[in-house]
């Protein structure tokens, strides 16, 4: 079990927290660009240096929220039970955050996650930087797939087709929310397409891709 956290950590949280939501606030108010790091730090009641603290780019305002996705799919990976493979469980990670509306999966009808969601679409800098988050993604699942016996060219480019399909999915499914389909209505096809995908990582694209 975790240590408490001190009270100095827990106020370095709630700084971290109260920044962040502020950021947010502001950019889906208006936009992105159209909001300065000197607005922010004033209305979160920091100082200009102090935000910069936490959070060096002003794109990290937005995707520190992915922080603890990053290497989620490499967590699934380690944490299977015994006799699983990796791709099944992470297959049945993925119904079940459909299930649970995960915004992490574009499913989701929350208005907040979905104006989230076209802000990150909208904005081509914050695009360019989810790039990168997926990248350290799939370093970090390709590494637990290395421990999970595979070679590491096998490893590599497992990770790479799997971090893919799942982001694919995700931008998929947000898209059918952003043009005012709601989630439930979604889900179906939703789990339609990740059983398909999920079948497609399994067996390869050959079969499918045959003319």
């Amino acid at each position: 079990m975790a240590e408490p956290l001190g009270l100095r950590e827990r106020k370095k949280q709630r700084t971290r927290q109260v920044i962040s939501d502020t950021a947010l606030r502001l950019f889906l108010s208006r936009s992105f660009d159209d909001v300065s790091i000197v607005e922010i730090a004033e209305a979160a009641e920091v100082s200009k240096r102090t935000l910069f603290a936490y959070f060096p780019t002003k794109e990290d305002l937005v995707l520190d929220r992915f922080a603890d996705h990053e290497d989620e799919a490499a967590r699934v990976v380690r944490a299977r039970p015994v006799g699983t493979g990796p791709l099944t469980a992470l297959h049945a990670h993925e119904l079940d955050a459909l299930s649970r509306r995960d915004p992490v999966t574009g499913l989701t009808s929350d208005p907040e996650a979905v104006d989230f969601a076209r802000l990150l679409s909208s904005t081509p800098s914050l695009a360019e930087r989810l790039m990168r988050y997926e990248g350290r993604g799939i370093a970090a699942l390709a590494e637990a797939l290395e421990e999970a016996g595979a070679d590491e060219l096998t490893a590599r480019i497992a990770a790479v087709q799997i971090v893919s399909v799942l982001r694919t999915l995700a931008r998929r499914n947000s898209a059918q929310v952003q043009n005012g389909r709601p989630a439930d209505e979604v889900y179906p096809e939703a789990v339609a397409a990740t059983d398909r995908a999920f079948l497609l990582l399994g067996t390869g694209l050959a079969g499918a891709l045959r003319s």
